[in-house]
């Protein structure tokens, strides 16, 4: 006679000592982690208020500048940074000119090959007399905290943390009990010299940013400006270097001072790092480019314009709402609505939420053509983003917007029509972040259409009026669009389809492009219940 089976019967059984061993150890993880979410930043911090340098007109650059200054009066040049390497060459190249000052702000800075080369190039601008103020969000700066005290020992060197989690080894501590403050991070990006040069826009400090990777490639782009929106970036980054939210990093409660030896064996270790990445084939790939060439500014072709430098402040993150006192988010709206003929928008975050969707369908209805490229989702570093996303392209279809995907194969595309030796990467990701209004007016920044841009990140960009630029933007998405992108249709059955070029053939998909059945099934799933406002 065959027994019963009992409802437990055929589970995997736990030795009971075991399963409270486990539970005690989940227990005393959970009590550490609230006992290190009650850690709180220093109370006592000593902030030197420090401001950027007004009288550097004599400086190199200064005086290279001034006759173009002299036959531009009131107006900045304005130099788009496409290519990664051009990118990467021009703050080189600014940080080596720097005499009295070098500000630099940035969400990401990573310990590669482009990130220890602009590391090494700012302590030997320091050597030189040059004073350097480095401005870092602190998400991205987990285990890096010695390396950064090691570099902030330099006498003409310091480093400052927005918004820094208090807990520097046990960061989950913070996201536990301090959640609503550290999810607000500064995303701003900008690279100032001696007051006279700067360069704004999308990119973070890494390989993947200025195409020296052969993982995945992020298409990007930036701004070099000189003129007198260059005090007005200075101002920006004064305003936050000097905000209660930025913290010294030398203010916190570290366990070991610095060590003067271990100050002399990371400079040695720089040396060597520069001495072979001046070696490396990037290097070589540097050399080809016009960038590398230039000895003047003069050379650069510069467009000189009016403009409007825009950017939320630093105190945004205790804002209960979106203002234009305090947002940028309202300031590049104004822009939108000024719009007549066309408008672009470049955004590989693109969470329009049903607002931004029902304002973008009604300047289609007021004859505007407006024209989005956004990541394709496989092109996404994020697919939550994707998730929140996906729930509005059936809306902006319908309403007339015109949708393109980036692809992951991008860069190939790229590679193919530079004329240039460059490294190749395995894939290409969408970074750039910029608006095209009539074909006159452009936006570059470090905004994307998105809720973390408009309510939770602090952000910058500027406008400027460039007819050629503008125009070229436009004739570009015509030509190119196709080759780099899927344009997204609907069908007459409502269904959407992706729409590409693959060597001069139209293809035609149903399904989201060079995905997995999975990553199409959970991104999908993510969208039912993705919270938005977090994107």
């Amino acid at each position: 006679m065959s027994k019963t089976r009992q409802p437990w019967q055929g589970a995997a059984l736990t030795h009971p000592t075991n399963a409270l061993s486990r539970l005690g150890r989940l227990c005393a993880s959970a009590l550490c982690l609230l006992v290190v979410a009650c850690a709180s930043l220093p109370a006592e911090v000593q902030r030197s208020e420090t401001r950027s340098f007004e009288d550097t007109a004599g400086t190199a650059l200064g005086q290279n500048l001034q006759p173009l200054l002299a036959a531009h009066p009131g107006r900045s040049g304005f130099l788009t940074l496409v290519d990664g390497e051009e990118a990467f060459i021009a703050r080189l190249r600014a940080i080596e000119a720097a005499q009295r000052s070098i500000d630099a702000q940035y969400y990401i800075w990573h310990d590669d090959l482009t990130g220890r080369v602009l590391h090494n190039r700012l302590l030997v601008a320091a050597d030189r007399g040059v004073r350097v103020r480095l401005l870092l969000d602190d998400l991205d700066t987990a285990g890096k905290d010695e390396m950064l005290r090691l570099i902030d020992a330099h006498p003409n060197i310091e480093i400052r943390l927005f918004n820094p989690f208090a807990n520097r080894n046990t960061r989950a501590g913070d996201f536990l009990g301090d959640t609503r403050r550290i999810n607000h991070r500064m995303h701003n990006k900008t690279l100032t010299v001696d007051n006279q040069l700067t360069v704004f826009g999308g990119r973070n400090i890494g390989d993947e940013y200025f195409a020296a990777t052969t993982d995945v490639g992020f298409g990007d782009m930036d701004a070099l400006a000189v003129g007198p929106i260059v005090q007005e970036v200075s101002e920006q980054f004064d305003l936050y270097w000097n905000n209660h939210l930025v913290y010294p990093i030398d203010a916190f409660d570290w366990d070991t001072p610095v060590d003067p030896g271990a100050v002399t064996a990371f400079r040695a270790q720089s040396d060597d790092y520069l001495e072979a990445a001046r070696g490396s084939a990037y290097a070589d790939i540097l050399r080809q480019f016009e960038a590398a060439k230039v000895e003047d500014l003069a050379q650069l072709d510069l467009v000189w314009s009016a403009w409007a430098l825009v950017y939320d402040q630093p105190d945004k993150l205790r804002a209960k709402e979106v203002s234009e006192g305090t947002h940028l988010a309202p300031k590049l709206r104004q822009g939108m609505d000024m719009t007549r003929q066309e408008l672009i928008i470049v955004s590989p975050y693109f969470v329009p939420g049903e607002d931004i969707t029902r304002y973008l369908t009604s300047l289609v209805d007021r004859g505007v053509r407006v024209r989005i490229l956004t990541n394709s989702l496989q092109a996404n570093d994020v697919s939550l983003v994707h998730a929140g996303y996906m729930r509005y392209r059936k809306d902006l279809l319908a309403g007339g917007v015109e949708l393109y995907e980036y692809k992951v194969s991008a860069d190939r595309v790229r590679q193919k029509s530079s004329g240039k030796n460059r490294i190749g990467t395995s894939g290409a990701s969408l970074h750039a972040k910029f608006f095209g209004f009539d074909r006159q007016y452009l936006f570059i920044g470090s905004f994307n259409l998105d809720p973390r841009s408009i309510a939770l990140n602090t952000e910058l960009g500027a406008y400027y009026k460039s007819s050629a630029q503008a125009a070229a933007l436009s004739a570009h998405f015509d030509d190119k669009a196709l080759e780099i992108a899927y344009r997204v249709v609907l069908t007459e059955q409502g269904k959407l389809e992706w729409v590409t070029l693959e060597d001069g053939q139209e293809l035609r998909l149903d399904w989201e492009p060079d995905t997995t059945l999975w990553k199409r099934w959970s991104t999908r799933f993510l969208s039912i219940f993705v919270p938005e406002s977090q994107l």
